[in-house]
């Protein structure tokens, strides 16, 4: 079994190397204020910000992503230990639907798989930052039309830095390494009209220093000196290096074979629907499953999702529950139920649980105790429903934070049925609400 790798970023190129080099990441993005980050650096050494040099401020940036997404990972796997109560398993393909083959606490079942809390090696994290160099002068993206178009006249005929700190995380012992390359980049005497026309695809506004190297703008690079795959935004050799040097083979990271590579890649085989977003992207553990039942199921570990409920403060009984209303473009486009998705590879069903509904709902980890679980065991495929509670003076604010729902909403636990639910969800809501009521009656705070 391969170390299983996260990407800090969203930058298709720098997965895109990964996935040439024979790792498909996980994608999580680390949302990190880049600004303020080199400012209260600044603050803390006691100097200005603009006095940071390039070579200093990209290993920073790097730290800072792939710290995020480690804290991140860290309030999960806190969550998932924290877990109480029982994880009931079904097997309705032998048993029937409803029945219940098996109740156990629900620490066994964790501790009977394969997640984050219990690995001696890994996730990796990796975070990256890029910017480009030019008379002493850092260039990040440049955003707007205006900004690129000045970038790019300045660079012409010229020749620049590419600098890109790198930073790698074993999540499991929280060791940290970190370091930039360098590569000089030298650029062709292009013509106004080849500025313009080049502005005009969008390539330039959101990448570091207006350019590419794996894009529209490498015809218009005449030379480069220095690593390749640091210009493109991640550094093969020094990634490795790097890896190394936490004791962590290099080939123990890959996780595909040239077969796969020469497939599909990256598209998404998430959407149902043309009109699905263009930026999903397929991930480790991602992928529809044959069924006996006679269905595909999403998720080629299993899936999970939280079903999460507020309660009243002073009776204990359950007032609200947060529901997804899934997108239209998604398997029963605009029905109700909850967020979830696909288990990765590398993190358990309920740490999947935890991590899908922190990025889909804004439910943060922290805010929320696990009181409970259910499985529907269908052999390969398995999905797995966990029960949680809003904490005591927490406040979860639910937000959509991606194109998978069309909102996220507290929903009164009385008007849950009536709601017009995913198929699965429809079938489950009436066993879910005794066991729920029969938990918030037992749970003690």
């Amino acid at each position: 079994m391969s170390i299983p790798v996260i990407l800090a970023s969203q930058s298709k190129a720098r997965r895109d190397v990964l996935f040439h080099a024979g790792i498909r990441p996980t994608i999580r993005v680390s949302h990190v204020d880049e600004a303020a980050v080199i400012v209260n650096t600044a603050a803390q050494q006691g100097i200005d910000p603009d006095s940071m040099t390039t070579k200093e401020r990209v290993p920073l940036l790097a730290r800072a992503k792939a710290a995020a997404v480690y804290r991140d990972y860290i309030a999960i796997s806190a969550a998932a230990v924290a877990a109480v109560g029982e994880e009931h398993v079904s097997r309705p393909l032998t048993d029937g639907f409803g029945s219940i083959a098996s109740v156990m606490p629900i620490h066994d079942a964790i501790d009977a798989e394969e997640g984050m809390a219990n690995r001696a090696v890994g996730p990796l994290i990796i975070g990256c930052d890029s910017m480009f160099e030019l008379d002493g002068v850092p260039y990040g993206k440049p955003h707007t039309v205006a900004h690129a178009r000045e970038r790019l006249a300045l660079m012409r005929g010229r020749t620049g830095t590419l600098w890109t700190g790198h930073c790698v995380i074993d999540a499991a012992t929280g060791s940290m390494i970190s370091r930039a390359s360098h590569a000089e980049v030298t650029f062709a005497n292009y013509s106004d009209d080849d500025i313009e026309r080049y502005i005009a695809t969008g390539e330039p506004l959101e990448v570091a220093g207006s350019f590419t190297l794996d894009g529209f703008g490498g015809a218009f690079i005449d030379g480069i000196q220095g690593d390749p795959s640091g210009i493109i935004g991640l550094s093969l050799p020094l990634t490795r290096q790097l890896v190394e040097e936490l004791g962590i083979s290099w080939t123990d990271l890959w996780n595909l074979d040239r077969d796969e590579q020469q497939g599909t890649g990256y598209g998404s085989g998430k959407a149902v629907d043309p009109k699905a977003p263009r930026d999903n992207v397929n991930q480790p553990g991602d992928g529809f499953i044959d069924c006996a039942c006679g269905h595909k199921h999403w998720g080629l570990n299993g899936a999970s999702g939280v079903l999460l409920c507020r309660r009243d403060p002073e009776s204990g009984e359950i007032t609200d529950v947060l529901m997804q209303h899934r997108a239209l473009w998604s398997a029963e486009g605009g029905t109700w139920g909850i967020p979830g998705g696909a288990t990765a590879d590398g993190e358990s069903s309920l740490e999947g649980a935890l991590r899908e509904s922190f990025e889909e709902a804004n439910i943060h980890p922290e805010d929320i105790a696990v009181v409970g679980s259910y499985v529907e065991d269908h052999g390969p495929w398995s999905y797995t429903t966990v029960f949680a509670f809003e904490k005591p003076g927490h406040t979860v604010e639910p937000r959509a934070n991606d194109d998978e729902s069309l909102e996220i909403a507290w929903v009164p636990f009385d008007k849950v049925g009536s709601l017009k639910l995913l198929t699965a969800m429809q079938t489950d809501w009436p066993r879910f609400e005794e066991r729920l009521r029969q938990i918030a009656a037992d749970y003690e705070q």
